[in-house]
């Protein structure tokens, strides 16, 4: 029989994955071991916290399986952070961690064995969508295989899976009676093409959810095809219909296309979704944290939200007003405001499906866009535009940026169009400052075209230490550092509220002099304007890793999407 090792690492291949991220320790070697002579590259990284960080970024920039693997107990409880992340922005991530050895564990019991919790798993159920535990040999493969299916079924969040650790080297049955090798495939195959099913149990496409109710039971019977009839009815009747479009819409761009150009409605795209529509007439290519995008919102009397939640940070905390009427599709209807009409299924499927039942309008909104956008990008800060300016100087088409929680990558997060879904990567699920740098490093293995990490001189600070990993595994992406010697958006925070700065000025290193140190190649400017642009065209047309330094004595002011910025107040 196998090992247990050899099992998992058998599933995974089974699965397509390609590419695991982890740290080893004792409790882990037969893994590495197993993964030693399979087809799945295995990249150490120098902390458990980056495993899930690269695995979320590499899940981010192509849609398929990410996994980390980490060892038992704090090795574990180090990926949470990135974990937490993951399952916030419902990134399709599979953190793998071994426990105690099962012949050492007592049900009820503490016994202080190398790396014991009282139940490790426990601290993972917050923030994944299931866990998978596996304490004895003929488990093994059915645990392993359970947790992949589960990682790549719709609707995607993080699964965890725990492996004793005597069950990695001992020897297991292989036989699985629940999920044929045919189902694990299938779920790898739709993942792979962003193509989702509806999560097990969840209404049809198309069938119809109460008003306001998101669940319960339905009053009588309708077909599928109610649901969608009622949606073209109110959207035929609408004079002003908008359309919201949300990272679960991200691949299904044609078919929002479509439907945007039938409706001649304007697309405003979350975080999630930017790349959406790139160059297409309906796109307002603005957050609505700016009024006259905003303005859209409250002016519509039909607004149609297609894989977004509505969460707390594109609405300003629900700031934004309840439309007339809301329809959502989405495979788990929004509940942050009331929704006239859910349908439940795949974005892409549903939205064409609507298209394809709608009459096209006699209309045209690039002028009213056009006024938007000039009157918004009037009143936003001429620095920062230049260094937008420089960023779509320097990076490509194809290029992938991952941001950070700062500054600059707020703007970005707000005010940077790229050219197609998935290239613009936001930790503003959960917001984990120190994202950038880490999630990069599987951004970059993704093959989706060079990547660019935008962070903070505070941020890059968590995960300083994978400057070795990018050398060792020569890691083609560029690790862009602006810095302005402190937490720049908590400094503005207090300036914001009259304090005097505390507790938020960094003493930083030379960070050009650290890179080299690792033997990366670094540059310094000054500023984030044409020099700026100039270097990081450089950087990124080189396929070695690079770390960019950008010094900013006087720092970007925050955009109008940070919070302390937003214009709309609940009262």
């Amino acid at each position: 029989m196998p090992t247990g090792a050899a099992v998992i690492v058998e599933e995974l291949e089974r699965a397509g994955v390609e590419l695991c991220f982890g740290l080893p320790g004792v409790h882990n070697l037969a893994l590495w071991e197993a993964l030693r002579t399979s087809s799945i590259r295995l990249v150490g990284v120098r902390h458990e916290q980056t495993a899930a960080y690269a695995a979320d970024g590499y899940a981010r920039a192509t849609g398929r399986l990410g996994v980390a693997l980490t060892t038992t107990g704090p090795g574990a409880a180090n990926t949470l952070g990135g974990v937490g992340e993951a399952w916030a922005s419902r990134s399709p991530i599979l953190v793998i961690a071994t426990d105690i050895p099962s012949v050492l564990r007592r049900k009820g019991q503490y016994r202080g064995i190398l790396h014991e919790t009282a139940g490790q798993a426990d601290m993972f159920r917050p923030v994944v969508k299931a866990v998978h535990v596996a304490h004895a040999g003929e488990a093994v493969a059915g645990a392993a295989a359970a947790a992949i299916h589960d990682a790549l079924a719709a609707p995607a969040r993080p699964v965890y899976l725990e492996i004793s650790t005597d069950l990695l080297a001992g020897e297991v049955p292989r036989a699985r009676e629940a999920l044929p090798a045919e189902a694990i495939a299938a779920a790898a195959a739709a993942m792979a093409t962003a193509t989702s099913s509806p999560a097990a149990g969840a209404p049809e496409p198309g069938e119809l959810v109460p008003p306001g109710g998101n669940g319960g039971p339905l009053l009588g019977a309708p077909s599928p095809d109610h649901g969608l009839a009622d949606a073209v009815s109110r959207l035929e009747g609408a004079r002003r219909p908008l359309i919201w479009a949300g990272g679960g819409a991200r691949d299904a761009g044609a078919e929002v296309a479509a439907l945007a150009d039938k409706l001649a409605a304007p697309v405003l795209t979350t975080y999630g979704a930017a790349g959406l529509l790139a160059g297409h007439r309906c796109l307002v290519g603005l957050p609505p944290h700016v009024e006259p995008a905003g303005r859209l919102w409250d002016e519509a009397d039909v607004v149609l939200a297609i894989g977004s939640d509505l969460d707390g940070v594109q609405t300003q905390n629900f700031a934004q007003p309840q439309p007339p009427t809301l329809i959502a599709i989405a495979l788990e209807p929004p509940v942050n405001y009331r929704v006239d009409l859910a349908l439940t299924g795949d974005a892409a499927v549903l939205t064409r499906q609507l298209a394809e039942r709608l009459q096209r309008r006699d209309a045209d909104p690039a002028g009213r866009l056009a006024e938007t956008r000039a009157q918004a990008c009037g009143a936003l800060d001429a620095t920062a535009l230049r260094f937008l300016d420089a960023i779509r100087f320097a990076v490509p088409g194809d290029g992938v940026l991952v941001v950070d929680m700062c500054i600059p990558g707020y703007w970005l997060a707000g005010f940077h169009t790229p050219a197609a879904p998935r290239k613009l990567q936001v930790p503003l699920g959960w917001g984990t400052l120190g994202y950038a740098f880490p999630a990069s490093l599987g951004a970059a293995l993704a093959g989706a075209g060079p990547a660019v990490a935008i962070c903070g001189d505070g941020g890059f600070m968590y995960a300083v230490g994978e400057l070795a990993t990018v050398a060792q595994e020569k890691i083609p992406l560029t690790a862009v550092i602006v810095d302005d010697g402190g937490y720049g958006m908590l400094r503005y925070d207090q300036a914001k509220a009259g304090e005097e700065t505390y507790g938020v000025d960094l003493h930083t290193p030379d960070f050009e002099a650290l890179a080299a140190s690792f033997g990366v190649r670094a540059e310094t400017v000054e500023g984030l304007d044409d020099e700026f642009g100039e270097a990081l065209a450089r950087h990124v047309a080189d396929p070695a890793p690079s770390v960019l330094v950008a010094k900013t004595p006087t720092p970007l002011v925050p955009p109008p999407n940070t919070s302390p910025n937003w214009y709309r107040r609940q009262t």
